[in-house]
């Protein structure tokens, strides 16, 4: 009997074991990403700044194999005149975004051509702060996707979006509206040209998802949109009970890519 119970056992474990390491496999496909936001007060710091991004981070970022580095304008209006720029960095995994920083010191053409930058004297600083939001993909779009777009980069519109839910429990429920109730596939069906999805894991506000959508001016966004809010699978989505008031805030930015940003 005790041989019987322990032969059981053994299976149960190892079947465990296995699921546990199917579901690791699962979870590591999802790239993380971090959106910093650079907020500045003069033209001089955002110069400073972009001269940095484009000589000394990204060529840095490339050569650790970290590709497809979004880096975006923020387009000001009459509620929102800060000057900002974001900057979009994939990881594969956590262990590659907790050393990019050592590896970095440890770059010397970085730190040669960085060094305007990374010296600058606490009276000559290169931006107002830094803010910093780390995020997981979802899982029907675990990857980060340039969009497709090819037009003046300075009429292309993306639009970032973030939605904070009241709770955390309606939080993953906004999460899975996106994913098993298939917002994710209708904005595709859409041609939303979504670079990415993702569930914020550290940030200043949660709990939160955001994405970003592309299109190739306001006229296609807009345009867009309305598809959408009209399309029939969204008002039956929406309508369903399971789904109600998993939203309690939304922020909109519109942004533009550089001229070096590879999105």
């Amino acid at each position: 009997m005790k041989s019987i119970i322990r032969k059981h056992t053994f299976r149960l474990s190892a079947f465990l074991f296995l699921f546990s390491s199917v579901l690791q496999a699962q979870v590591e496909k999802r790239e993380l990403f971090q959106l910093k936001t650079y907020t500045f007060e003069n033209e001089a710091q955002e110069q400073l700044t972009h001269d940095y991004l484009q000589k000394a981070f990204i060529p840095a970022l490339k050569k650790l194999q970290i590709e497809r580095v979004g880096v975006f304008k923020t387009r000001p209006n009459e509620k929102d005149t800060l000057n900002q720029l974001i900057v979009l960095i994939p990881f594969k995994d956590f262990a590659q975004y907790e050393s990019l920083d050592q590896k970095l010191t440890q770059d010397a053409d970085y730190l040669m051509r960085g060094k305007d930058y990374l010296k600058a004297s606490y009276d000559k600083a290169p931006y107002i702060r830094i803010s910093s939001t780390l995020l997981r993909a979802f899982k029907d779009m675990p990857i980060l996707e340039p969009s497709p777009l090819d037009g003046p980069r300075t009429e292309r519109v993306y639009e970032l979006r973030s939605y904070q839910s009241p709770t955390e429990e309606l939080y993953c429920n906004k999460v899975k509206m996106f994913n098993e109730g298939g917002e994710v596939t209708l904005f595709d069906e859409l041609g939303f040209n979504a670079v990415f999805y993702g569930e914020v894991l550290s940030g200043s506000q949660m709990p939160n998802l955001m994405y970003m959508t592309t299109f190739a001016n306001q006229e296609s966004r807009d345009a867009h949109w309305k598809l959408f809010v009209d399309s029939s699978t969204w008002k039956t989505l929406s309508a369903m009970p399971e789904y109600q008031n998993n939203i309690s805030h939304i922020d909109i930015q519109f942004l533009y890519p550089t001229e070096y940003s590879d999105y």
